[in-house]
């Protein structure tokens, strides 16, 4: 009889233990699951917006050097024009 209550407090005490286990093995997974997955999407966006910043500064420089040309061109004309 006195083995019957042992395992009867013994038994429930040494599942909940396992238990507590799996779910702090499962807490785990899903934490650095959702850290692998932050730690993506931050690394795209940052990516993202290079490609974003380095496009624009292109397109401006091609913008003003296009202005360039144009405002070379005109004076080149205004000096023929004065001779």
């Amino acid at each position: 009889m006195n083995l019957m209550i042992k395992l009867s407090v013994v038994l429930p005490v040494f599942l909940l233990l396992a238990s507590c286990a799996e779910i702090k093995d499962t807490g785990r997974a899903i934490g650095h699951g959702t850290r692998d997955v932050a730690k993506k999407v931050g690394h795209t966006t940052r990516d993202v917006t290079k490609k974003i910043g380095h496009t624009s500064r292109d397109a401006v420089k091609a913008v003003g050097d296009k202005t360039k040309e144009v405002v070379k061109d005109i004076k080149d004309e205004d000096d023929k024009t004065d001779q």
